[in-house]
């Protein structure tokens, strides 16, 4: 574009000193060796402009033909690296395709016609072709070339760290990468590996220091960035909390101050307050974490901080929570659980089962079993809270890579991802129970009645079984003229409720029932000569030997 204009100008300005020349016409008279030559002055300023095209035409020439081998030599060598960087593109894209022999053939054809000096691409090409066809040792070895190249470096270290990988040689992938973040930090895999494998030995200040450099290199968003460093802060805190408690609080202050819903970071940051006996301090430090993110763990720590509050003072603790944040489950949880403690259970229970309406939950069934039992010591109640704490969804859990933690990580011990761990309802069951409907509203309807008296002793006729009988033995038949003595009744007093087997193929009979008498009532306790239990008349008669109750 620039030499459009240049050439427009150019044209224009030759034009205009034509035209003003023309306006003026006048003569030129030139002596030379008794020549007089005289002309006007447009043909003169014709003929030098005539001469200066034709001087320039005649250099262009004699510079054409000076110089005509050393084009001929450059048009054949532009044509045969044409080829060679068609040979390489093609070789390229056979290798990502999978193609070994085309990306074979292409490779050597491509070494024929370029210099490996001139172009890495060539060992990549050459490498990418022995690892599809299997030469493991071949790609390392020109995998290890480019990585001596200042300018293939990093291909070659990447190369290497991914076949360190492939062999399970995690320490020499982790040198690898290190070596590649030293040279280049805002290589993203290099520095992702080399952040991981200084995580996994608990070299925290490295960490940091590696993961501001990514900031400050753009590799990674600030955003991002401050939230992994306040995860790296917290686990540092974590590991300091009990060796040094006061460099720990300042590393999980530092953390809350850039992740403002870091559930750990409070936790260990109101435990170190704790150790100093700073209970304001703690108490504050949890109250801001639980208005943005309310979280059980958080919960227990504020309940308990005061080691000698009792079971009522924990319980307004707990109150407190709930007037930060009303209306939440884990409010209400920790309400009911501190009303439990202090006995207060008719609290206790409006907060379960309003939890349980929330978030119907195995802990909320749980809980609600332990209530019951304080209260009522119903074993049915019991056993109705407990059947619905085995159909409830399981309660929230540490999670990363499905794998389910007790306590919080920072980073997951499966793909080594930094801040990995979400507090969420674990996978490997169904979303939702498989009722549907109202699930805590239904338990609470068919919550069973208390039973406040003792079940009736059976009738006689109910005790029996297929193979034992409770029977009460008269007294031996004695001869009419020696009737037995009183004094004989106490001796088979422990006799009366013995219990005797039937015999194999016996058949079992009931004594005929009387219609016009009334049953008569079971024993409980009353003396063998008592009337109502042993007819002293009708001993002697076989088939009376045996009376039933």
């Amino acid at each position: 574009m620039i030499r459009l204009f240049a050439f427009i100008i150019v044209v224009l300005a030759l034009g205009w000193g034509f035209a003003w020349l023309a306006d003026r016409p006048g003569l030129i008279a030139i002596t030379w060796q008794d020549y007089l030559i005289e002309t006007s002055l447009m043909v003169a300023a014709t003929a030098v402009a005539a001469l200066i095209a034709a001087v320039m035409i005649l250099w262009w020439l004699v510079q054409l033909i000076w110089t005509s081998p050393h084009s001929v030599r450059r048009f054949f060598r532009a044509r045969k690296r044409d080829r060679g960087y068609q040979a390489l593109s093609t070789g390229l894209i056979a290798a990502g395709a999978g193609n070994a022999i085309l990306a074979r053939k292409m490779s050597l054809r491509a070494q024929g016609l370029l210099r490996a000096d001139q172009e890495p691409l060539l060992h990549l090409l050459d490498a990418q072709a022995a690892l599809i066809e299997g030469r493991h040792d071949d790609a390392r070895r020109r995998f290890e070339r480019m990585a001596e190249d200042p300018e293939t470096r990093e291909l070659g270290l990447r190369g290497l760290y991914v076949e360190a990988r492939r062999a399970g040689a995690d320490e020499a992938a982790r040198q690898y990468a290190e070596r590649a973040a030293e040279h280049a930090p805002y290589l993203p895999w290099a520095a992702e590996a080399t952040l991981e494998a200084r995580c996994r030995e608990g070299r925290w200040d490295e960490a940091i220091r590696l993961l501001e450099q990514q900031r400050i290199a753009n590799v990674i968003d600030r955003k991002q960035a401050d939230r992994w460093k306040a995860v790296l802060l917290t686990a540092k805190a974590g590991e300091r909390l009990e060796a040094d408690p006061k460099g720990a609080r300042d590393d999980a202050l530092a953390a809350l101050k850039l992740a403002k819903d870091l559930v750990p970071a409070a936790i260990i940051a109101a435990k170190a307050y704790l150790r100093e006996d700073n209970i304001r301090r703690a108490a504050s430090v949890l109250e801001g974490v639980w208005k943005v993110s309310p979280h059980p763990e958080i919960a227990r720590t504020y309940v308990r901080a005061r080691s000698g509050d009792s079971a009522v003072d924990r319980l307004k603790r707990a109150e407190k929570l709930e007037a930060a944040r009303p209306n939440n489950v884990e409010s209400l949880v920790a309400v009911a659980e501190a009303a439990l403690d202090a006995r207060e259970l008719k609290r206790a229970r409006e907060k379960a089962e309003a939890a349980s309406r929330m978030s119907p939950r195995e802990s909320i069934y749980l809980l609600l079993a332990d209530i019951e039992e304080a209260d009522t010591g119903d074993q049915g109640r019991i056993r109705h809270w407990m059947a619905q704490a085995l159909r409830a969804p399981r309660d929230p859990a540490w999670v990363a890579d499905g794998l389910v933690s007790e306590h919080w990580l920072p980073m997951s011990p499966v793909s080594g991802r930094i801040d990995a761990f979400e507090w969420k309802v674990p996978f490997g069951q169904l979303e939702g129970p498989v009722e549907e409907g109202d699930l805590a509203g239904k338990a609470i309807a068919e919550l069973p009645p208390v039973t406040s008296e003792p079940e009736p002793e059976p009738e006689p006729e109910q005790k029996q079984s297929a193979t034992m009988l409770d029977v009460t033995p008269a007294a031996p038949a004695e001869p009419e003229t020696a009737p037995a003595p009183a004094s004989t009744a106490p001796d088979n007093k422990h006799d009366e409720n013995r219990v005797i087997p039937l015999a194999a193929g016996a058949e079992q009979k009931a004594p005929p029932a009387r219609k016009e008498e009334a049953e008569p009532d079971p024993f409980f306790g009353r003396p063998p000569d008592d009337p109502g239990v042993k007819d002293p008349s009708a001993s002697s008669h076989p088939a009376n030997r045996l009376r039933l109750f």
